[in-house]
């Protein structure tokens, strides 16, 4: 059986057993004029003024107003480049309201990722936007200087927000909206947190409390914690304008949710919701998975084992496959390599009791290996079979489960995936094991009804 698998450099198929069971969701069709529809998202938002209307208002109030558009980084494929993007538009409405190019700012939402290099910037924004004279900046979140403190949550977090973005006039809020594994979908108020806070912003957000939540996860926003001090963080820094996207397969728009902050955001969550959620007839013995474009690394790829979770027997196994396009961290940062050894030395529940020790100092990334310990709740370690070309052979120490790479001298994901199923059914002595392809990987989630 040929399968789609959009991960592949080389644009080559997955061949799969033909017992293999296909889970996929059913987007929404692509736009029709992807540009027309983005101006008219600009002009008509979701309750609240055009932008054109708020700009120029900014500006009669202070003839010096500065504006600032909020960007996601290269882990989300929001387009920002060439035909049907959403940031030249939102420019040119800037400059057509009278903001010069000085008095715009482009900040990108790295959150607590490593900052964006000039080349990675330059692939995923348009050309114009630099010939123009737009300023690009990453955030730091642990440049002190540059942060503004706001006060604290009702929960307790201490609100540092990038002090760029406070000081502007203008602010704009882009992103993409579709299923995330803590905060229930991405885009709106994520833009702002964790996209601009302080690593100090994260202790309580993202500690152990927060993400061992059972309604932190996919898909759900109300009663959600990680949302709601996502949220509250964002109320507390404000935002003018939001133009959030969802996206089809090959990444050409299938809505444009503008206005306010809220209401276009929860839109566009009621959008997807509708379709990202796939119920399937039953829990398969094996699960083969991809980790998407999120997927850059083995700290994204979590996103993908966690959401198929839902499709997994207890005790079954997950292969999970992965094109990691991260340069510099093909793992992730030190501190997710030290967690992650835990978990693969020491298994999920020794490590969950350790997060949540009081004597345990909190780790930054130490989440996103909680969220790995998850899928070990439902399988043992050795059950996982993971695959990057990215990692080589006898590299992976450190790392839970097993690399695929291990079984075959071959290294197309064809030959990979196959010699990690015909393990399995050599493990277990049959081989009418039932066997489930996930064509979305990390983006949609399977249940069974």
């Amino acid at each position: 059986m040929q399968v789609t698998n959009p991960i592949d450099p080389t644009n080559k198929e997955l061949l799969l057993p033909d017992t293999t069971a296909v889970c996929a969701m059913k987007a929404p069709p692509a736009l029709a004029n992807a540009d027309e529809a983005i101006m008219d998202a600009l002009n008509n938002p979701i309750e609240s003024e055009s932008l054109a209307t708020i700009a120029k208002a900014k500006l009669a109030a202070n003839k010096d107003a500065t504006a600032v558009i909020v960007i996601s980084d290269n882990t989300r494929p929001v387009p920002y480049k060439g035909e049907g993007n959403i940031l030249t538009p939102i420019i040119q409405v800037l400059f057509d309201a009278g903001y010069q190019a000085d008095k715009i700012v482009i900040l990108v939402s790295t959150g607590t990722h490593r900052p964006m290099t000039d080349e990675e910037l330059e692939a995923i924004i348009d050309p114009q936007v630099y010939e123009q004279g737009v300023r690009v900046i990453n955030h730091d979140c642990l440049d002190d200087d540059g942060l503004t403190y706001l006060g604290k949550t009702e929960r307790g977090s201490e609100v540092w927000i990038n002090s760029l973005y406070i000081q502007s006039d203008v602010k704009i809020l882009t992103g993409l909206v579709e299923s995330h594994f803590m905060a229930g979908v991405s885009g709106g108020r994520k833009s702002i947190c964790p996209g601009l806070i302080s690593e100090t912003g994260t202790h309580l957000f993202h500690g152990a409390d927060l993400m061992g939540h059972p309604d932190s996860r996919d898909l759900l926003l109300e009663g959600n914690p990680v949302h709601e001090e996502s949220l509250a963080f964002a109320k507390m820094a404000g935002s003018d304008f939001i133009v959030n996207v969802t996206l089809d397969h090959a990444f050409k728009i299938t809505g444009i949710y503008a206005g306010d902050m809220e209401a276009a955001h929860l839109a566009a969550f009621e959008m997807i919701r509708d379709y990202a959620k796939i119920p399937i007839s039953a829990e398969a013995d094996i699960v083969v998975t991809h980790a998407g474009f999120v997927g850059i690394n083995h700290y994204q790829s979590a996103k993908a084992a966690f959401a198929a979770i839902g499709a997994m027997k207890e005790n079954g196994y997950l292969i999970s496959i992965a094109n990691f396009t991260d340069k510099k961290e093909t793992i992730g940062s030190v501190n997710y390599k030290t967690v992650l050894s835990i978990l693969a030395n020491h298994g999920s529940k020794v490590l969950v009791k350790l997060l949540h020790s009081p004597d345990w100092p909190f780790t930054p990334d130490q989440w996103q290996v909680q969220k790995w310990a998850s899928v070990f709740d439902k399988i043992p370690l050795d059950h996982y079979y993971h695959y990057a070309p990215q990692i080589e052979a006898g590299k992976e120490a450190g790392l839970p489960g097993i690399n695929a790479a291990t079984l075959t001298d071959k290294r197309d994901f064809t030959s990979v995936v196959n010699a990690a199923i015909e393990d399995i059914c050599k493990r277990e002595g049959k081989r009418d094991l039932t066997i489930l392809y996930l064509s979305d990987g990390p983006y949609a989630i399977p249940y069974v009804k």
